[in-house]
């Protein structure tokens, strides 16, 4: 389980001392809850969002435990280095928003013609339940050929989940290598 503390000063004088700590900013919030602000080291949390099972993930912050999922986080433009990261609280049987990460397997017909897989939307939003997501959106390419594409509406998704964003949208393609 991660372990956070509480950010007494929010500002930025707070901040970047715990950045200079190795600490990474959070904000945790959810429907109905208070939002908490809280830092993490930033190594224990990177290793715990790559080691994941699933979309949730556990934290204990301040002595309550909760569950939480990515929403959103900023790197910086250069170093690549997370600065700051929102985290909402799963709470069971609450239909929400959630951002799911695209994964694409198989060999493409196009890619050995020369072609590479050009993922344009690496997480689509999803309205949901918690128990009822998956991990990633998993798209078979096998098939697609160089100038090929995936759009929303070709993706199966499992019951009682529904995508937000347009189903014209184009989530993956093949395209022609320079």
């Amino acid at each position: 389980m991660l372990e956070g503390i509480v950010r007494e000063s929010i500002g930025k004088k707070g901040t970047k001392a715990l950045r200079r700590d190795g600490y990474l900013i959070a904000n945790i919030y959810g429907k109905g809850l208070e939002n908490i602000n809280a830092a993490f080291k930033e190594n224990e949390y990177i290793r715990t969002v790559r080691n994941k099972e699933t979309l949730a993930f556990p934290v204990s912050v301040d002595g309550k435990e909760m569950q939480v999922v990515v929403q959103a986080y900023e790197s910086h433009p250069v170093t690549g280095r997370l600065l700051h990261v929102d985290l909402m609280v799963a709470q069971p049987g609450v239909v929400t928003h959630y951002m799911i990460p695209v994964e694409a397997v198989g060999d493409s017909i196009g890619v050995k013609n020369k072609g590479l897989v050009n993922i344009s939307k690496r997480r689509l939003r999803v309205k949901a339940k918690i128990e009822d997501l998956p991990k990633a959106i998993v798209i078979d390419v096998t098939d697609m050929d160089i100038g090929d594409a995936k759009l929303i509406r070709d993706i199966e998704l499992p019951e009682n989940v529904q995508f937000t964003d347009a189903d014209r949208v184009a989530v993956l393609s093949i395209i022609k290598a320079k």
